[in-house]
């Protein structure tokens, strides 16, 4: 799902007249603006000033760069790699004011510094920064093409961490190398998942079933067993026309789903090596996502593209076993999983929540399919995770020991 109005700018923060809106930054001098554009080829200009528009940025869009120009001085900031509007099904931008640092970013999809496309720094001077703090107001013209999605409070700084480190385990040097995200800088919501799946004892093979792992690669591998024979009824799952085993892999939930998550918070997904997902986004949910075995590949892609094929990832990531990522309402939405591995499977635990905030409640991942259309996934559950490990642990009792010697070694 692409980021809509209907959640995003705050009621109170949007004001209408007959010639323009009137968005308040949460926050004079920093922030970062969403919007999408109607139609690349109208005018699509915006302005941010300050209380009496006597100061501010023009800013200017158009499909060869993005242009700024200085107000009152009429100076443009210009970067001469800028780039501009895209002519695709799905893309969004931003703008990022940041006072503190006197800088200037925009880009596309997710914001974020790997998808800048115009920067530009201002000299560092108590004028500049006195300039970019009086800026209070993003207005739009009734004419320009600029639809407003949403407003955050804090500016594009850096690059932002794909893994998460608890704080028993955070040193000085990963705060100011900026190779983790500190469990502190979770939402509310994304801590409680991570609370309940990050411990030490929430792991596959336990003493009730120590073989639980093997026992899982086993049943992938054999014809008749559980886990062979479902990944196989489900290669239409996401294109029914064309019938795909590789996109495939299973769902087992743990729990019940409360009106909270899209589908049952919490699942058990397990990967067989080369098999992926289809490039898709969470429904605007909050998630953690840890590796009990195996490893995973995280392609992050900076919105959902409705066409095949035309949008590279910013991001690609492997995590392995015990590592935990994360995914917010607006960061890491879009992503495909795949277990690049050429013998051992992944298993992972996926928990999502909503925000408190959000009262929409999409209740669907959208996908895009073989023929690069979007379409619609509504979670669902192959088998839910105490019936799932007493029906593995049942084929497992059957296999002839030797057997599993043997399928241990591989």
């Amino acid at each position: 799902m692409t980021y809509t109005n209907k959640n995003l700018l705050k009621p109170k923060s949007l004001k209408f007249s007959k010639v323009a809106s009137l968005i308040n930054l949460i926050v004079h001098g920093q922030g970062i603006f969403v919007f999408d554009v109607k139609d690349i080829t109208q005018k699509c200009v915006f302005k941010i000033h300050n209380n009496n528009e006597s100061n501010g940025l023009k800013v200017i869009l158009t499909p060869s760069s993005i242009e700024v120009i200085k107000k009152p001085e009429n100076k443009p900031l210009i970067d001469i790699k800028s780039r501009g509007l895209l002519d695709k099904k799905g893309v969004y931008y931003w703008i990022s004011i940041d006072s503190q640092n006197r800088k200037l970013y925009a880009g596309i999809g997710e914001a974020r510094m790997e998808n800048v496309i115009y920067r530009y720094y201002f000299e560092i001077t108590e004028e500049n920064k006195q300039f970019l703090e009086n800026l209070t107001h993003i207005t739009i013209s009734k004419k320009s093409a600029i639809n407003p999605i949403r407003l955050i409070r804090d500016p594009v700084t850096m690059n932002v961490p794909m893994r998460i480190k608890d704080t028993d385990e955070l040193t000085m040097t990963d705060i100011a190398s900026n190779n983790y995200l500190p469990t502190a800088y979770l939402s509310p919501v994304s801590r409680k998942l991570y609370d309940c799946i990050a411990g030490k004892n929430f792991i596959l093979n336990t003493k009730d079933f120590a073989d639980f792992s093997d026992a899982i690669e086993y049943s992938i591998k054999t014809p008749g067993l559980w886990c062979y024979e479902r990944l196989k009824q489900k290669s239409t799952e996401f294109n029914p026309d064309k019938p795909n085993l590789l996109e495939t892999y299973l769902r087992i939930t743990l729990g019940q789903n409360n009106g909270e998550s899209p589908g049952i918070p919490y699942v058990m997904e397990i990967w067989p090596p080369h098999h992926y997902s289809p490039i898709h986004n969470h429904g605007g949910a909050s998630a953690v996502i840890r590796v009990l075995h195996g490893k995973i590949n995280v392609n992050l892609y900076p919105f959902l593209c409705d066409e095949k094929d035309t949008i590279n990832p910013f991001g690609v990531e492997i995590f392995n076993k015990d590592e935990i990522t994360w995914i917010s309402q607006t960061l890491n939405q879009v992503h495909k999983l795949e277990n690049t591995d050429d013998n051992k499977t992944c298993i992972t635990i996926q928990c999502y929540m909503y925000e408190n905030e959000d009262n929409v409640h999409y209740d669907y991942f959208d996908y895009i399919d073989d023929d690069g259309h979007k379409q619609q996934y509504e979670p669902d559950s192959d088998m839910d995770f105490i019936a799932f490990k007493e029906t593995i642990k049942e084929e497992w009792s059957k296999v002839p020991e030797s057997i599993k010697c043997e399928n241990l070694k591989k």
